[in-house]
This record gives structure tokens, C-alpha cells and sequence, in this order.
């Protein structure tokens, strides 16, 4: 089977595209599509109708598919802007990694930090965006010494705000 191809658009932009095979485990959703070419994330739809109380009230949402990500290979759920902005509703364990060897559905944990107002989740609503990236492990070696940087280990707030 052919693992990956090179596509070219229209506007002369090339995009690397990987095959992944998706279970159906709701006929009646569309499938993850992306808007456009070269667009790091699909979106991930609701399989169901939820309600998502204020003030932190969570739902863990079915999106009615299922992957089998080829090996060196990492999926990563993230909230989708729109959503965040607009209703407060975000993915509460961001990113959310999907690790190759998983073959279950795919589920997104959705946190609605709106203090006032309930957020309902609509069956067939974009409700988040899926990134599949190429990873790699580390060896890790023990050493007594790290190599100097410029940075070195300046943390939180090191680098100011301007």
C-alpha cells in the first residue's frame, strides 16, 4: 500500500499527504476533511448532543471514527479557535495525543469555562481540529553537565513580554 504521495494544488503549493485508515463508526458523519490545502488540522465532528454546564462543566464527546495511524506517526487533538473565542469552550487536555498503536474512537474532552452560560454541543458540530505529525523517540543518556546555551535555564517569564 502506498504510504504517502506529494500533492500539488492549484496555486502551486506542494503538501505531503499520508494515507490513514479510518473506521466509520457513525455512517451518517461526514468524514475529517480539511478546509484547505496545506492546513495542519481537520475537523473533528460530534457524534452526539451534549451539554456542557457553566463554569467548568465537561463532556467527553464521541466523534464516531476510529484511525490506525502508521508507525512514527502521532495524532494531536486541539480546540478549535472559533469555539474558544466565541463560547469559552476549549479541549481541556491539550493537545490531546493519539499514539499509533490506539485503535479505539477517537473522543475530544471539551471544558465550557463560561462562567453564566451553558454551551450545547450539536451532533455534526465542528467541535475540534485534529493534527497528524511525523514524531520521534528519544535515548535518553545521563550526564552530570548540560551544554551552555544563550538561554540557559531561564523558565517562565525569562524572555519579558516585549
Amino acid at each position: 500500500m502506498l504510504f504517502c504521495y506529494a500533492h500539488q494544488g492549484n496555486n502551486g503549493y506542494a503538501s505531503i499527504v499520508i494515507k490513514v485508515p479510518i473506521k466509520r463508526l457513525d455512517a451518517d458523519l461526514p468524514l475529517p476533511k480539511y478546509a484547505k490545502l496545506g492546513d495542519a488540522g481537520c475537523d473533528l465532528l460530534a457524534a452526539e448532543q451534549a451539554v456542557l454546564e457553566p463554569g467548568g462543566g465537561r463532556g467527553l464527546i464521541s466523534t464516531g471514527i476510529a484511525i490506525a495511524l502508521p508507525e512514527g506517526y502521532a495524532a494531536f487533538i486541539q480546540p478549535r479557535s472559533g469555539l474558544a473565542l466565541k463560547h469559552g469552550v476549549t479541549c481541556l487536555n491539550t493537545p490531546g495525543l493519539i499514539d499509533s498503536g490506539y485503535r479505539g474512537e477517537l473522543k475530544v474532552l471539551l471544558v465550557n469555562t463560561d462562567p453564566n452560560v451553558p454551551f450545547e454541543v450539536n451532533r455534526g458540530e465542528r467541535i475540534a481540529q485534529l493534527v497528524i505529525q511525523e514524531v520521534k523517540q528519544a535515548e535518553f543518556i545521563v550526564t552530570e553537565d548540560l551544554p551552555e546555551t544563550e538561554r540557559g535555564d531561564g523558565g517562565f517569564g525569562s524572555t519579558g513580554i516585549n
